[in-house]
């Protein structure tokens, strides 16, 4: 009789707790990117999904648990069911917090590393406490990441510390469940009160501590949408804040009930704000910056204007596809290798993307280089090559143009080079101002087409509105071409949005086009046009300040302000 074959037991899963922060995606930690990259399942509200799928890998399930999304369930059973789709992000809905247990279960007890992320972080999270209990009581392991809790990483972000020399005592409310005796404990201390309420309810809170012992012209920050380009913080008193709310145009609002952070007491420093509102005074703070470029393009130059705390919003306005005619390209790179060429210039990084994927077709790499001088017009073009593994021979020591290539090149001699040609793969739509010059200096050129740029699909059309309509505060023009082709498929720019040019041609056709240039990088790199931006910004801001106006964004400005100043 055959021994019995038992079925292997089925494989364990694993579940991650996780504080998401309360929405900057920059204070996620180490260890919660490192559960996020090996998530097979990611549980979260719509809001924390948005801050930390960047993170996930491919082929994650994605299921929301906002309580006013339909259900994902079997009819007739009102359990939700969840379908992990391997290759592509899936995404379910459940209807409320309290059945994400539920989810978090199946996906686990299916052998699944199951994430769930929560806001702020998840030791004050009530529903998150529970889902950790139902795991403990069913034998699932789970581990809990720490995240940064809204009550202390808003206020930091207001620039509000909690806490000064004297060490004075902080006590943390949530208004929403506190109960009279709550209110009448933190009344009763001098020291620093965080409430956690909504914005429709921060003056009943106020109204709480007052009736508990607090003063009226006890000092009072609101903020609301803290961490992240939306947040605002209003100065007020206990007793003024309803007023200074009334004034600001906050209340009545659609979105009263969104969650603030309101830091109470003397020793707060809220008096001290304007002096340590670090985040808010940022120069592009809350900006929205259109970026017009290629999508590669865009991801660096995106980065650089989010330090500055604007929000960039990328619109392709050029799509980069291989030429028509590869043969052309193909016979140069075998010059390359069989010595037909003394240099190579490579004026774009899409010139180096398209000579290294040609490399790579082939089974080259950077040592086919070996022998041959390279130039590089542009700091990004450098490190393209760099990022290859070949250092430029030759960079431009002025101008990053054609041009200034021009003046660092060495004219044609035939005693010391002993080969007289060039190889300059480029775009189609390349200006004949190197060739001609390289030619005059005695130079044989291939002129070869490398790529081609066409113009990219139109936008949506919220952003061809928004474009057309002020929404946009700014936004960057990198070339002539991105200046004609944003013109093309989406409109002309509001003339309340700050025009910023990488150099002059690309403000001439800017200004061919009917815009006012505002903006002019000091040379043409994509880093020095935001760096010029973020200056622009400043500016602006502390004129603001110094005339004692409130600090406002370009689209928030009155379209006829604008126009009268523009003609003087």
């Amino acid at each position: 009789m055959s021994p019995t074959t038992l079925p292997a037991p089925p494989e364990q899963g694993h579940v991650t707790f996780l504080g998401a922060g309360p929405g900057d995606p920059g204070l996620l930690t180490l260890r919660a990117v490192e559960a996020l990259a090996n998530a097979d399942v990611l549980v979260a509200e719509h809001d924390v999904l948005d801050v930390v799928r960047t993170h996930a890998r491919q082929g994650v399930a994605e299921v929301h648990t906002d309580a006013d999304t339909p259900a994902s369930s079997t009819p007739g059973t009102g359990t939700p069911q969840l379908t992990v789709v391997d290759g592509a992000s899936t995404t379910a809905g459940v209807p409320a917090n309290r059945d994400a247990a539920h989810l978090v279960m199946e996906a686990a007890r299916g052998g699944k590393r199951v994430v769930r992320a929560v806001s702020g972080d998840p030791g004050l999270d009530a529903y998150a406490a529970e889902e950790m209990l139902a795991c403990a009581s069913a034998g699932v392991p789970f581990e809990v990441v720490p995240g940064v809790a809204a009550a202390v990483g808003v206020p930091a972000y207001a620039g509000v510390p909690l806490r000064d020399a004297e060490g004075a005592d902080v006590r943390f409310v949530d208004a929403r469940t506190a109960s009279d005796r709550c209110w009448t404990e933190v009344g009763a201390s001098d020291g620093t009160v965080v409430v956690s309420t909504t914005l429709d309810s921060v003056a009943a809170a106020a109204g709480e501590l007052v009736s508990a012992g607090r003063k009226p012209d006890t000092p009072l920050t609101v903020t609301v949408a803290g961490t992240t380009t939306r947040q605002r913080t209003w100065s007020a008193t206990l007793g003024t804040i309803a007023q200074t709310l009334k004034q600001a145009k906050v209340l009545p609002s659609s979105e009263g009930g969104r969650p603030v952070i309101a830091v109470v007491g003397e020793r707060s420093a809220a008096a001290q704000r304007d002096r340590l509102a670090w985040f808010e005074s940022k120069p592009l703070f809350g900006w929205k910056v259109l970026v017009p470029r290629t999508k590669e393009q865009a991801a660096s130059l995106s980065d650089q204007l989010r330090s500055y705390g604007a929000v960039p919003h990328e619109v392709p306005t050029i799509a980069v596809e291989p030429p028509r005619t590869p043969q052309q390209m193909e016979r140069a790179v075998k010059g390359l290798v069989t010595g037909r060429y003394e240099w190579i210039a490579f004026t774009s990084v899409n010139a180096v993307r398209a000579v290294r994927e040609k490399f790579e077709e082939y089974g080259l790499d950077a040592r086919a280089f070996a022998g041959i001088k390279v130039a590089a017009v542009g700091e990004q073009t450098a490190k393209a090559l760099i990022a290859f593994g070949v250092k430029p021979d030759l960079v431009p020591s002025g101008e990053q143009s054609a041009a200034g290539l021009l003046e660092d090149w060495p004219p044609y001699d035939p005693v010391f080079d002993p080969i007289d040609r060039v190889f300059l793969p480029r775009a189609d739509i390349a200006t004949e101002t190197l060739v001609a010059g390289l030619i005059e200096l005695g130079w044989e050129v291939d002129d070869v087409t490398a790529y081609r740029t066409v113009r990219a699909s139109p936008p949506p059309a919220e952003t061809r509105e928004a474009i057309k309509g002020g929404g946009f505060d700014a936004v960057l023009f990198t070339s002539s071409s991105t200046v004609r082709n944003l013109v093309g498929i989406a409109g002309k720019p509001h003339n309340v949005t700050v025009i910023a040019c990488i150099g002059p041609a690309t403000a001439k056709t800017a200004e061919e086009h009917g815009l006012r240039v505002d903006v002019m990088a000091p040379e043409p790199s994509v880093h020095k046009l935001a760096e010029a931006l973020a200056d622009f910004g400043a500016r602006r801001r502390l004129a603001a300040l110094e005339a004692g106006d409130p600090v406002t964004r370009p689209s928030e400005r009155r379209p006829g302000a604008r126009r009268r100043r523009s003609t003087t």
